[in-house]
């Protein structure tokens, strides 16, 4: 008996341990994940645990000393005696701090994420792979490897990265990886590359080509013109001219093609939410108090964790720069030196282009082209399955691009091949913009950095100590006929194709206007003068408007106004759009609760401030509106777009009695005024259907609206939910449920010394149980900035130094 005990009791064991070391499904090997030594518990931190980290550092690799100094927000400043072991030692601290984020955001470029959390991202790694993520990495590898400089912070970079790496023992991995529980691999400039498409990704590859075909169709040309112009005269571009460009543009020629006319059932690939967005200014020392020239940039992107910048100052013999960073890139991203200051904002234009293949058979190994048959390439892409087989795609490459789209991927009903020509496939080389950037001293190095850079298409705005403010719309631009990739194209014919590039110096751009300053935000690069076809599927028509007018109306500017200005919280939409539509409810007709909302809303003063009402009550109004306008759009089984916010208010005011506005499923003929009405009713409801699942509460606007900022990989207890703010979509302060300024910078360019201010959502550590992770989010919400410690030597003492290290060979 006593035997059967003990191996019953082995049994048992045996089983637990199998248990607790296996991962089930979503859920964690528990044994590993709770082990004292190793598991989570090893990740907690406090500050004493952070100050406590050793003075001198052995690290093999360095070829001098450096020095690293921490302020007392974990921000480092690293000091080295040459740029090699510069970047080898930003590449360092950056995956001490933000590893598990380097990687898992290369791993989502690069279509890898089903090997993490299994086959429920196949169709997004699938996508991405579609998308030629890699393929464009690969070819901006081989393009840096060809020179010295760009192999030089790469290489040292990618040395620092895995010199971290290296030191990890299993209790010092980020706690993403015992949760999800694999290891870092080791990292290779690839990455870095990746890490840069994935921008590109989120900032350029927007594309409503299948969209717009099927509505041409659907609506004819005279409807879809005036649904979805290139160009609104109401709006403020970012440069205005008087159409007197001084230099003689390319000629494009427009062929004979005709688009497509039949409908595309195409399901197409997720895009970026309109929310990403940003806001950059810079004004000339004419219109400031001190008459030093004052630049501040805040771009918009999704609100996540860890944050999605790292900031830092990077010095060595030739450069001093202080900003933010993408972790996985060497360089300052944004920022300023001693000379300069720049910030950018995503330019909103179309460089995506889709193209209709036509393969000679069933093999794919053909397609029709100018009258004879090319061939093709195949790509097999192994995607790897946690818990599952692996998943093979064959992807088709075209000399247009890959076929993103085929029988096998995203379609409905009946297949279409689609082969994609996206601009950042083409090599680049943006990593020179930056460290030219980091360096530069005046305009003309600014304008030289520019000339390196290509994608994502960016608004770089410009400051310099000498009085220099300037603006570039700066990108590698196709030559378009008017609507080229605004449909589907002809793909087998070479008269689709792109008819080179604009060059640079013929980019929209301007150099001490007179006005007093310079502005973007995500608006119309230029009037319709321009020579040169512009489009894209997401220009912003409100926040550039306000920014113009407050900035029109401002003197004697102080930091601390940009500061407040970066905060503001007035709704140009509501302003434009709300006394319309009130206009168009019958006040009689409302019961108590519908009364009280309307004389809310008529005297509210449009202000989306955080403990208000009123501004619940118009943007679920909205909310029910714009859907009701634009019904025969939706529940379509054929894709379409609806037209934007701009538009579709515009229409309601301009033609109320147009047949779009009238329900075809209704036996009534219903108008804007109609329309209007009901979605107030609607928005009262959605309003009231709120408050009685939370309490009775009042439904103000910032626990309406409910920010959150969200871990990388939707791991709730990582995450910051209910940030109360306010702002919203087309406000200044853009600051939505998930997205919101990403990083606020403002700089002062005085000659006697540079001063900056500055704030993102989150913190500097990646770790979930550091302080530093999420520590500045409430200065952010609060609509504050921390003056930032720009250094001019390691010795230089500050109140605010937290710790000093020092490392070397």
């Amino acid at each position: 008996m006593k035997y059967i005990k003990l191996l019953l009791s082995l049994a048992v064991t045996a089983a637990l341990t199998f248990a607790l070391n296996s991962k089930f499904g979503q859920v964690p090997p528990l044994g590993k994940f709770l082990n004292p030594f190793d598991g989570f518990w090893q990740n907690a931190q406090n500050k004493d645990h952070v100050q406590g980290a050793p003075a001198d550092v052995k690290l093999e690799g360095l070829k001098g000393k450096v020095q690293v100094i921490y302020d007392d927000r974990l921000v480092p400043h690293i000091f080295a005696e040459n740029e090699e072991d510069l970047y080898f030692m930003q590449g360092y601290v950056t995956a001490q701090h933000r590893l598990w984020q380097m990687e898992f955001q290369t791993h989502a470029a690069a279509g890898r994420v089903s090997e993490i959390v299994g086959k429920a991202a196949v169709d997004f790694d699938r996508g991405n792979r579609r998308k030629g993520m890699m393929y464009g990495a690969e070819r901006a590898i081989r393009q840096m490897d060809t020179l010295p400089l760009a192999k030089m912070m790469l290489t040292n970079y990618t040395k620092g990265v895995n010199a971290y790496i290296n030191s990890l023992s299993i209790k010092d991995l980020p706690v993403e990886y015992k949760l999800l529980d694999y290891r870092p691999e080791e990292w290779q400039p690839v990455k870095t590359a990746l890490l840069l498409k994935y921008m590109a990704n989120t900032l350029a590859s927007g594309d409503d080509a299948i969209e717009n075909t099927n509505a041409l169709k659907l609506l004819g040309r005279e409807t879809f013109d005036l649904l979805f112009p290139d160009y609104h005269p109401e709006q403020a571009p970012i440069v205005p001219t008087d159409g007197k460009w001084k230099f003689e543009p390319l000629k494009v020629n427009t062929p004979n093609v005709q688009f497509s006319d039949k409908f595309y059932h195409v399901i197409p690939m997720p895009k970026t939410e309109p929310g990403v967005g940003s806001n950059n200014w810079a004004v000339a020392g004419s219109k400031t108090a001190s008459g030093n020239p004052i630049l501040c940039d805040d771009p918009h992107l999704t609100l996540s964790l860890p944050s999605i910048w790292y900031e830092m100052q990077l010095v060595a013999p030739g450069v001093n720069v202080y900003g933010v960073t993408l972790p996985g890139a060497p360089n300052i991203i944004i920022g300023f030196n001693n000379d300069v200051a720049w910030g950018v904002t995503n330019a909103q234009r179309d460089l995506v282009d889709l193209y209709a293949i036509q393969y000679k058979d069933g093999s794919r190994n053909e397609y029709f082209l100018d009258g004879k048959w090319e061939k093709t390439t195949k790509r097999i892409e192994e995607i790897k399955v946690r818990g599952d087989k692996t998943y093979y795609d064959t992807v088709v490459y075209t000399h247009w691009g890959p076929v993103a789209y085929d029988e096998t991927f995203h379609q409905d009903k009946q297949h279409s091949d689609l082969a994609m020509r996206w601009i950042a496939h083409d090599p680049s080389l943006e990593l020179l913009t930056f460290y030219y950037l980091n360096r530069a001293k005046n305009y003309q190095d600014y304008v030289r950095a520019l000339t390196y850079y290509d994608c994502p298409a960016q608004n770089f705005a410009f400051a310099a100590t000498n009085g220099d403010i300037a603006m570039h719309i700066q990108g590698k631009y196709p030559l378009k006929w008017r609507e080229q990739g605004k449909f589907i194209l002809d793909g087998t014919t070479s008269a689709s194709a792109w008819q080179g590039y604009i060059p640079d110096e013929q980019n929209v751009h301007v150099l001490n206007p007179q006005r007093g300053y310079v502005s973007s935000a995500n608006q119309h690069p230029s009037d319709t003068l321009y020579p040169y076809y512009v489009h894209a599927n997401n220009f912003e028509y409100y926040r550039n408007r306000r920014i113009n007018h407050l900035l029109d109306s401002m003197k004697n500017i102080t930091p601390q106004m940009m500061m407040d200005m970066q905060n503001d919280n007035f709704n140009l939409k509501a302003a434009e759009s709300l006394p319309y539509f009130l206009a168009q409810v019958d006040e009689n007709s409302l019961n108590a609760q519908q009364k009280s909302a309307y004389q809310l809303l008529k005297k509210w003063d449009f202000y989306n401030h955080a403990d208000v009402e009123a501004p619940s009550y118009y943007e679920a109004w909205w909310d029910k509106l714009f859907p009701l306008v634009w019904d025969e759009l939706l529940g379509k089984e054929i894709p379409y777009n609806r037209p934007d916010a701009f538009t579709t208010i515009k229409l309601l005011k301009t033609k109320p009695q147009h047949p779009m506005f009238d329900n075809k499923s209704t036996p009534d003929v219903e108008s804007a005024k109609e329309i209007i009405a009901k979605a107030f009713l609607q928005g009262v409801d959605s309003v009231n259907n709120w408050k009685k699942a939370n309490d009775n509460k009042m439904p103000l606007w910032a626990d309406y609206k409910s920010t959150s900022v969200q871990h990388l990989a939707r791991l709730a207890p990582f995450s910051v939910n209910n940030v109360r703010n306010g702002g919203n979509h087309n406000i200044v302060n853009a600051t939505s449920e998930r997205h919101g300024p990403s990083w606020r910078m403002v700089v002062e360019l005085d000659k006697k010394g540079v001063k900056g201010w500055g704030v993102y959502p989150g913190g500097q550590s990646g770790n979930p149980g550091s302080p530093y992770y999420a520590d500045m989010m409430d200065t952010w919400r609060d609509g504050k900035h921390y003056e930032l410690l720009f250094m001019q030597s390691p010795t230089q003492t500050a109140k605010n130094i937290l710790f000093r290290q020092t490392f070397s060979n």
